[in-house]
């Protein structure tokens, strides 16, 4: 077998600084590009170092650790060990998720892709056979791709889960309990109060309304008009002003509740100074959540707890 040194220093520098870069997006770190690539070029070093001295410390693992640590402070800089450590794991997940899926394609498609355990060598002609060289080429990049893309999806997901929390509602006296969103864009407050209102969906606020009440519910929010609802109904409803996401003006049906008591992680806030507003429809897809808070009431539960 002959090996072209160049062309896999070549490669293997190529595909380390992809990964490099990867593991910068998916930090969100603020590095210059030179100094990612000068990782890059660092990391790089290992294809002569392995082909030379096989034997070499660098290439047992202790030896691979070390050097991967030497990768990146020269990347991305020391600024404290918790960052260090969290940096060179993301490094070592976004290289094994890369390598795992070009590998799962590669035994899927039986390409002829060698992998050695500190870099890619395709095989055969020297250069390589011309299929494994665009399979690592074309492939890479798009696995990359994929990764970055389903972390940054778990990320939001375990933003939206973080920002989750019990809610419990009552109404006309009875009391449900269900999951709410803290949504920090949701401003909506009755302009004549200063009621913060609480956005909740239909498949939650239907606990207190039957079929037919909800239709007149449908009714008075389609028609705008109040006076189609029962008058012996022991409910308060009103109308708030609001500006859609289309920027034109439009009025909310709302309901006063009993109170509202949210679940916090230093506490717990109460209150009944709030308004219900009546979501005709699912908040999500997935019903994870049914309420959307207001900021200011998870404010005020902060500000009380210290």
């Amino acid at each position: 077998m002959t090996i072209y040194l160049d062309a896999v220093w070549t490669l293997n520098l190529f595909l380390d600084w992809l990964l490099l870069l990867s593991t910068q997006a998916i930090a969100r770190l603020q590095v210059s590009k030179l100094r990612v690539f000068l990782g890059a070029l660092l990391a790089s070093l290992i294809v002569p170092v392995t082909v030379y001295f096989p034997e070499s410390v660098a290439v047992h693992p202790i030896g691979k650790l070390m050097f991967s640590m030497v990768i990146i402070w020269c990347a991305f800089g020391y600024r404290s060990i918790a960052r260090f450590i969290k940096l060179l794991l993301l490094f070592y997940f976004v290289t094994f998720a890369v390598g795992g899926s070009l590998f799962a394609v590669h035994y899927m498609l039986q390409t002829q892709l060698a992998f050695t355990p500190s870099s890619f060598l395709t095989v055969s002609t020297g250069y390589g056979d011309h299929i494994s060289w665009i399979f690592v080429i074309v492939t890479f990049p798009v696995a990359l791709f994929f990764t970055k893309n389903r972390m940054d999806k778990q990320r939001f997901e375990q933003f939206r889960y973080d920002q989750l929390h019990d809610v419990q509602v009552s109404i006309n006296g009875i009391t449900h309990k269900t999951s709410g969103f803290i949504d920090s864009g949701n401003h909506l407050s009755d302009p004549m109060t200063k009621r913060p209102v609480v956005i909740c969906d239909q498949h939650f606020l239907q606990n207190w309304f039957g079929e037919k009440e909800w239709e007149l519910l449908s009714q008075a929010n389609q028609e705008l008009d109040l006076d189609v609802l029962p008058a012996n109904w022991p409910y308060n409803f009103s109308v708030v002003p609001y500006q859609g996401v289309n920027g034109e003006g439009a009025l909310m049906l709302v309901l006063k509740p009993d109170s509202i008591l949210i679940e916090l992680d230093k506490g717990s806030v109460a209150t009944d100074r709030v308004w219900i507003g009546i979501q005709f429809g699912s908040l999500t897809a997935d019903r994870r959540y049914h309420c959307l808070l207001h900021p200011s009431l998870v404010h005020d539960a902060s500000t009380q707890a210290g």
